[in-house]
């Protein structure tokens, strides 16, 4: 598998990422340990290496089982990419949202990053991680509370200690990444981009096209919605969030469906399902070196991986940008 260097770092990644958001089960109605275990190493003898965690993914579950499936494997044959900066256990920080924790308890979120809760939270990824350290730190959402420049003074500190190789952030604007610029070097910006949800091509792709970055886009199916399977009568599970979200609205489900049949001709002649043409497409774009694509068993693993088995024309990409544009979803 060919890797890309995350920004101007040392950090190298493969072309599409193993999403871990999904296996720690949290706002995605469930997840089962095992089974997500055994996805992450079929990942890695698939030659997907780089894996995306977070602490609030299950409230450290998420982390915890990408530690207990990477024991024994060589610390240089993977790549972790973890995040800090949300905060449940006190409410420090920005008032997120109301969240259910493991143990069922109703808990408020806070967006706090802090520079000794940033120091701390390293502590404890490492930890539970099961690994001296990580390849890219990322700031999973902004915190009002705290100045930038003390944010990521913390990060350029864990550099400095060998406890972080790269510093990146999720879901910063322009302004934002500007100023955390001022203090220590990006390989990164992580934000959600898909065929129907492709707004940070105004701004945010061009500033790190700019600044050397990469983008990390994340929910390139739009979580779930663009491999085709989900109709307007699909019933969520308990406490899966997709359930009234926009994208998941009856009539832009009916309008995101046509708009896939108009490309499925595309898949049909590389012999491939949706859900791997739109993977594949997401990973030509302009600056995006890392896709993430979330996986809960070995069977959607393999599944993602073929993502990677053809080469779209250059005509084809762009008539698939064509027909994207030409979708208006609803409010």
């Amino acid at each position: 598998m060919e890797l890309k260097a995350l920004g101007t770092s040392s950090v190298k990644v493969t072309p599409i990422a193993f999403g871990a958001w999904a296996i720690g089960g949290w706002m995605w109605g469930g997840a089962e340990g095992q089974a997500a275990i055994k996805a992450i190493k079929t990942s890695l003898d698939a030659g997907i290496t780089t894996i995306d965690t977070a602490p609030i993914y299950g409230f450290g579950k998420s982390e915890e089982l990408v530690g207990q499936a990477l024991q024994g494997i060589p610390r240089d044959r993977y790549q972790i990419l973890t995040k800090y900066g949300m905060n449940w256990r006190s409410n420090k920080g920005e008032y997120f949202f109301d969240s259910i924790d493991n143990s069922g308890k109703p808990t408020k979120i806070y967006k706090y990053a802090g520079r000794d809760s940033v120091l701390q939270e390293c502590e404890d990824s490492l930890r539970r991680l099961k690994t001296d350290y990580i390849d890219l730190l990322q700031i999973h959402w902004p915190d009002a509370t705290t100045p930038i420049g003390e944010t990521m003074e913390a990060v350029a500190k864990l550099i400095e200690q060998g406890k972080v190789r790269a510093a990146g952030v999720c879901n910063y604007s322009v302004a934002q990444v500007e100023e955390a610029l001022k203090t220590v070097k990006l390989a990164s910006n992580q934000v959600p981009y898909s065929m129907i949800h492709r707004a940070i091509e105004k701004d945010v792709v061009p500033q790190a096209i700019a600044n050397k970055m990469s983008i990390i886009p994340y929910s390139p199916l739009q979580r779930g919605l663009l491999t085709g399977k989900i109709k307007r009568d699909h019933k969520f599970n308990a406490g899966d969030t997709r359930e009234g979200n926009r994208f998941y609205k009856p009539e832009n489900i009916d309008r995101t469906n046509a708009f896939l049949q108009k490309i499925k001709p595309v898949a049909d002649g590389y012999g491939v399902s949706l859900a791997q043409l739109v993977i594949n497409w997401t990973t030509r774009q302009p600056a995006m070196d890392c896709v993430l694509v979330g996986a809960r068993d070995d069977k959607q693993v393999q599944e993602n991986v073929k993502s990677l088995s053809f080469k779209l024309s250059d005509d084809e990409i762009k008539t698939i940008r064509i027909h994207a544009e030409e979708l208006m979803l609803v409010d």
